[in-house]
């Protein structure tokens, strides 16, 4: 293998667990850059799509259904979500695969909503249970919406306006307010989520839009960085597969040969990066069989390890709470 990335999350997801002081040694001695944090910059960093460009739902479209270069069409992701008030304000506490939604809460829930999209002049359907799309006529203005990836679990006033929408004073973002708000009521007064309650499962109480554009022009394509990319993350791997071959990830180091990324950044626990991951990898570094490692995480430390950087002997330990 020539070159292997490692996709790590941010060192906050891994609590109060801390690297071994040897790992610590080793990656000390690797080139550390700085590059902008969080799960979009990170996967940014591995796929290159057109400059300022990021239509998740078209890529992720195309995976599911086929359709998403459709030449008339652009694409959001509307996916099914739970929000939580609390005494701070308003939480997503989960969205998509999360939710463990099945095809007869699609049958439920959608031609509910159906309408609301529709008289708008846009189509809302679910390919894939976990992954709802509207689709509109090419051109429709979009505010900036937040990648729910990275507002899990946060007050969605932190990402500008109180309904999650980053530019939420915008004529374009008070339109898509009104029918957020107006899915939320058509979702809270359904009887589906009652049963969902009485189950014990979290109800589905609002739609999550991200991910808006159109599949990009013919003559631009996605270029991947890497040969092959290893990823259990949906988004992840819509945005490889434009690209390059995608396999699901693979419980521990395979070795093999070829340029590849493997997207550890759901993993939370520590020891089993060291063991199963980092520590079978550095030991392909060093017996020649790779010539370089790349950990790339969603803090925004870049470090690159070369067979020869362990005769850096004089570098210090690296810092920080996590690999």
């Amino acid at each position: 293998m020539t070159r292997a990335t490692f996709l790590l999350p941010a060192a906050a997801r891994f609590g109060a667990q801390r690297p071994a002081p040897d790992l610590l040694r080793v990656l000390g001695r690797a080139d550390i850059a700085r590059a902008g944090p969080g799960r979009r910059a990170q996967l940014a960093r591995q796929v290159d799509l057109p400059a300022g460009a990021w239509p998740m739902a078209a890529l992720s479209r195309q995976v599911d259904a086929g359709d998403g270069d459709a030449a008339d069409s652009q694409w959001l992701r509307a996916d099914p979500a739970w929000l939580r008030p609390d005494i701070n304000g308003v939480r997503l506490m989960a969205h998509g695969e999360t939710l463990g939604l099945t095809r007869a809460d699609c049958d439920a829930l959608l031609p509910a909503l159906k309408p609301l999209f529709g008289d708008a002049g846009f189509r809302l359907d679910a390919p894939v249970p976990s992954r709802w799309y509207l689709r509109l006529p090419r051109g429709s203005r979009l505010p900036a919406f937040p990648d729910p990836a990275e507002a899990l679990g946060t007050d969605l006033s932190e990402h500008d306006g109180d309904d999650g929408m980053l530019d939420g004073g915008t004529p374009e973002a008070r339109r898509w307010r009104m029918l957020a708000s107006e899915a939320q009521i058509i979702l809270h007064n359904h009887p589906w989520n009652a049963a969902r309650a009485v189950a014990g499962r979290a109800p589905v109480n609002a739609l999550w839009f991200w991910g808006g554009g159109a599949w990009p022009d013919a003559g631009v394509h996605v270029r991947s960085r890497h040969g092959h990319v290893y990823t259990v993350d949906p988004t992840c791997q819509a945005l490889a597969a434009a690209a390059t071959d995608v396999q699901p990830l693979p419980p521990a180091w395979p070795g093999g040969a070829g340029d590849a990324l493997f997207d550890l950044a759901g993993l939370r626990d520590l020891r089993q990066l060291e063991t199963q991951w980092l520590r079978p990898a550095l030991a392909a570094l060093g017996r020649g069989e790779l010539a370089a490692l790349e950990l790339d995480d969603e803090d925004g430390r870049v470090l690159t390890l070369a067979r020869w950087h362990r005769l850096r002997i004089w570098r210090r330990p690296l810092a920080g709470s996590a690999a």
